[in-house]
């Protein structure tokens, strides 16, 4: 039985954390170059850019589980 970490095994944690890691590099590196500046995330604060990139890791994340699940 996998080890589980606050009742999340190691395995679904990896694939979070590359889903979040590869979804920022998307949004920052591809997509954030050709928004408006209305669009783009500013530091710390919650925008519409903020919502962009959660909408592109969870679309990556998305494809990962699909990927594991076919």
């Amino acid at each position: 039985m996998p080890q589980k970490i606050f009742k999340i095994t190691a395995r679904r944690l990896l694939e979070y954390l590359a889903a979040i890691l590869i979804g920022n590099a998307i949004f920052y590196l591809s997509i954030t170059p050709h928004l408006p500046e209305s669009l783009r995330h500013h530091g710390m604060k919650v925008d519409l850019g903020s919502a962009i990139d959660l909408a592109v890791c969870a679309a990556v994340f998305g494809l990962i589980w699909l990927g594991s699940h076919l």
